[in-house]
């Protein structure tokens, strides 16, 4: 075979793999953003299959995951995303929200619960690093919940995983970050409470010696 008719032939593959992708891209988007997020992860699997590279449409299938409350392949498509955008702060948020939740599964080992805790918050201590400027603080909000999380989970758990400094010191953590978004958002009272959870755990964990 002539190598014009080989090149012809690898290109017009080549363009029937972007056109199919980028249809499945479309459709997977338009499935998102009418809130079927069932169907976008079908479309953008298919489309992520074709092109593992795309950015944009792990980004997407990872949300759509999460949504799904699917939460291990969510955290596993925005750590292909991360690995190709790792300035995006989003994808760090929504990876943090995604190990929060799969930490509160029971069926998880302590190990692998504390994994998800930890990973939580660096992920969104990655995400303040940047994106300091988060105008909605939502980033210093979701942390301070993550440390509150690890605290408690700190304070309650056996064996060597109980650690009273690490989860005091995780509590106090958790009321800083609060306090830095009423200190922006001064009239949030769901900020408030927030802290009066975080500060009457922290009473409850300073009370038991």
């Amino acid at each position: 075979m002539k190598l014009s008719i080989i090149i012809s032939i690898l290109v017009i593959s080549s363009i029937e793999n972007i056109s199919a992708q980028n249809a499945y891209f479309k459709l997977g988007q338009q499935a998102l953003m009418d809130g079927d997020f069932k169907a976008a992860v079908t479309q953008l699997e298919k489309a992520c299959l074709i092109d593992s590279t795309n950015a944009n449409a792990l980004w997407m299938l990872g949300y759509s995951y999460y949504h799904s409350e699917n939460y291990r392949k969510s955290i596993a498509a925005y750590t292909k995303e991360i690995s190709i955008n790792p300035t995006d702060a989003t994808a760090y948020y929504y990876r943090a929200r995604a190990k929060s939740y799969l930490g509160k599964d029971n069926q998880l080992t302590v190990a692998d619960k504390e994994k998800c805790l930890i990973g939580a918050i660096f992920d969104l201590t990655k995400a303040i690093s940047i994106d300091p400027n988060d105008t909605k603080n939502k980033y210093y909000q979701t942390r301070g919940i993550a440390y509150r999380e690890y605290g408690i989970f700190k304070l309650q758990a056996g064996g060597h995983f109980y650690d009273k400094n690490r989860g005091i010191n995780s509590l106090k953590a958790s009321i800083s970050d609060f306090e830095k978004v009423l200190e922006d958002n001064p009239g949030r009272a769901d900020i408030s409470a927030l802290i009066d959870i975080s500060r009457q755990k922290l009473d409850d964990a300073f009370a038991h010696k």
